[in-house]
């Protein structure tokens, strides 16, 4: 009798599969380096399903992944795991993206800007500028 082979699946589609978060946030191209993952994850940019993850924890289908990078926080739930990076195409497969949508320009509060070397601003400047920020001093 000849021995059966059948086909493995590949590790990325194995339903039981894991792979490190940093190394599955830099294959999905959420950073550039695999090392910036990991220094965000030890600084605690990186959170795994609600609670803080260490570069070592492992991520499976269905995680929900928060990265904070670049200035802006990205919400993911992980559809497939990968190990390596991968093309750019590959990669976006890779997750669901349900990072909120930027608030208009329009929106965004401007922030008093003052020109350089005016100095310090006078008293009835800094309740001017006060007053334009919403905040108020005791």
């Amino acid at each position: 009798m000849a021995p059966t082979h059948e086909a493995k699946p590949h590790p990325s589609q194995d339903t039981n599969a894991t792979a490190r978060v940093d190394s599955w946030i830099w294959a999905v191209r959420l950073t550039k380096t695999r090392s910036q993952a990991a220094t965000a994850c030890r600084a605690g940019h990186v959170r795994v399903n609600g609670e803080r993850a260490k570069p070592a924890q492992a991520v499976k289908p269905g995680d929900e992944v928060r990265v904070f990078h670049a200035g802006r926080e990205r919400v993911v739930e992980v559809k497939r795991v990968l190990a390596k990076r991968v093309g750019a195409p590959v990669a976006v497969e890779a997750y669901t993206d349900k990072t909120p949508p930027a608030p208009p320009r329009e929106h965004v509060a401007l922030a008093g800007v003052r020109d350089r070397g005016a100095g310090r601003p006078t008293k009835r400047e800094r309740r001017e500028l006060d007053q334009l920020r919403g905040t108020r001093r005791a």
